[in-house]
């Protein structure tokens, strides 16, 4: 697997680091404190069909799940956006199983029409 490019920390000024790392910080503890604590955790806003669509996939497969909601397309965007900042996924929902960031929607359904959630909780 090919990592995404990112701008060198070490061509950064520190106070570009602070910046980054104070952004939205208490949200972003949040999300990371349940991705630690929590065997399935979405990350979602507000009138998202996608965000909707994988809850309720994950309900029909009957596996629970932490739900963590930051606004709507109106609201809380800057939140989003450090949440996107530390997981380097693009959009909403946001779907970690274990600690591991499996994807959205699309990969979530996947991986439970596949087994493969299934075995990721069993692990």
């Amino acid at each position: 697997m090919t990592p995404r490019p990112l701008h060198p920390e070490s061509a950064r000024t520190s106070h570009v680091a602070d910046k980054m790392a104070g952004f939205h910080a208490g949200v972003v503890a949040q999300v990371r404190d349940a991705v630690g604590r929590d065997a399935v955790v979405v990350v979602g806003m507000a009138q998202n069909p996608f965000v909707k669509k994988v809850r309720r996939a994950l309900d029909e497969a009957g596996v629970p799940f932490t739900y963590l909601e930051f606004g709507s397309y109106v609201s809380a965007w800057k939140e989003r956006l450090a949440i996107k900042m530390w997981s380097g996924w693009p959009t909403f929902p946001q779907v970690f199983v274990r600690g591991t960031l499996i994807g959205g929607n699309d990969e979530t359904r996947a991986a439970i029409a596949d087994g493969a959630l299934k075995q990721m909780l069993a692990g």
